[in-house]
C-alpha cells in the first residue's frame, strides 16, 4: 500500500453518528443515542439540546459548539458540514447531537451529503420531534377520527427566510398544523391560513420548551396568535399548534412524570 492510499485508509478511520436529542428531557432519548452520547470522543451540538443531555458527555470528550439562535450563528451551516469533514477524519468517534430528530428540519440531510460526498459513512439516530414531545407531553393527539385525518409538519420560514408556503393546503379542514420556527412570522401564518379557509376561531396553541421544565402550553385562537404570543412574553424555542385536536388537551390530568400534577399551560 502506497503511503498516500494508507493515508487516505487511517483518514476514513473515524465514524460518525447523527443523534437525535429529542425535545429536552433526557428520559425519551433512546437507549443507543444514549449509549453513544456516553462513549463519544467528540460531541458537536446545538443550541437545542438540552443541559441535563449535555451532562451525559464524558468529561473526557471534546465539545464543540455550533448552535444557531435567530440572527447569530456560531457557524454557518457550510461551515458546519465542512468541520464535521474534518473531524471525521481524525478516526475518532464523532457525535453530532442534534435537538429533536436530525432528519425533521434539523439539516441532517445536508450534513449527511456532504460527509458521503466526502467518503464517509454516517449512522443516523433518531430522536423524537418536537411536535411528538408536546403532544404527549401537553396531552392533545395529534391525529384523532373526529378531529384531524392527517398531520402536517411545516417549517415557519424557508432558506431565504421568507414564508412563502402552501397556503392552500395548509388551511384544509380535518388536518393538525405543526409549525416549527415560526415565531417570527405568527401574524402572516394566522393572516394567511384565515385569508385561504381556515376560520378565525380555530383552536390555536404555543408550546415553549416542550417536555422540559420550562414548558409553557398557551392556548388561543387562529386569529389571536400573534397578539397571544406578546402578551405571554413566547419566544423560540417553540412549537405553534393549529386545529381542533387542541380542545381534547384539558381532559387529561398533567403530572410530571412521578405522580405530581403539573400546570401544563403556563
Amino acid at each position: 500500500m502506497s503511503a498516500t492510499n494508507a493515508m487516505n485508509a487511517t483518514e476514513k478511520m473515524g465514524t460518525i453518528t447523527l443523534v437525535g436529542a429529542g425535545p429536552g428531557d433526557p428520559e425519551l432519548l433512546t437507549l443507543k443515542a444514549a449509549r453513544l452520547i456516553r462513549s463519544a470522543d467528540v460531541v458537536v451540538y446545538d443550541n437545542l439540546v438540552s443541559a441535563p443531555i449535555l451532562d451525559m458527555i464524558p468529561p473526557s470528550a471534546e465539545r464543540i459548539y455550533v448552535g444557531k439562535i435567530a440572527g447569530k450563528h456560531t457557524l454557518p451551516q457550510d461551515g458546519i458540514n465542512h468541520l464535521l469533514v474534518d473531524l471525521a477524519r481524525s478516526g475518532k468517534h464523532i457525535v453530532r447531537l442534534k435537538g429533536g430528530d436530525p432528519f425533521v428540519f434539523g439539516r441532517g440531510g445536508e450534513e449527511m451529503e456532504e460527509l458521503i460526498a466526502a467518503g464517509f459513512g454516517v449512522d443516523i439516530v433518531p430522536g423524537i420531534t418536537a411536535a411528538l414531545g408536546a403532544a404527549s407531553s401537553c396531552h392533545f393527539p395529534l391525529t384523532h377520527r373526529d378531529h384531524a385525518q392527517s398531520c402536517v409538519f411545516v417549517t415557519g420560514h424557508l432558506k431565504d427566510d421568507s414564508i412563502e408556503l402552501d397556503w392552500p393546503m395548509l388551511a384544509r379542514p380535518s388536518q393538525t398544523l405543526v409549525f416549527y420556527m415560526g415565531i417570527n412570522g405568527l401574524a402572516i401564518i394566522s393572516r394567511e391560513l384565515i385569508a385561504h379557509g381556515l376560520p378565525a376561531s380555530t383552536p390555536a396553541a404555543l408550546i415553549y420548551k416542550a417536555t422540559q421544565p420550562e414548558q409553557r402550553f398557551v392556548t388561543t385562537t387562529l386569529e389571536a396568535l400573534a397578539a397571544t404570543a406578546r402578551a405571554e412574553h413566547i419566544k423560540p424555542p417553540a412549537l405553534i399548534i393549529v386545529g381542533t385536536v387542541l380542545t381534547l388537551a384539558d381532559k387529561a390530568e398533567r403530572t410530571d412524570g412521578n405522580g405530581e400534577t403539573m400546570d401544563a399551560h403556563r
